[in-house]
């Protein structure tokens, strides 16, 4: 076991495991303190770009599909 604790590779796993589990919550806190019309402007922008990101994997994936 101490072996494994010694391994760079599972603190890099640790702490990004950390990272994907901390960071929406802090982004999430950041835009709450934001003051009002940046917080929705902040918002849209977030949910503008997840759009646009699902759908260029859905041209990626159908562009592979012809192939």
């Amino acid at each position: 076991m101490s072996s494994i604790l010694s391994e760079k590779w599972f603190w890099i796993l640790i702490m990004v495991l950390l990272a994907i589990l901390v960071l929406p919550f802090v982004i999430v806190w950041i835009i709450l303190l934001l003051p009002p019309p940046f917080n929705a402007v902040a918002t849209v922008l977030i949910i503008l770009g997840w759009g646009i990101a699902a759908g260029y994997k859905e041209w990626i994936m159908s562009k592979e599909k012809e192939q």
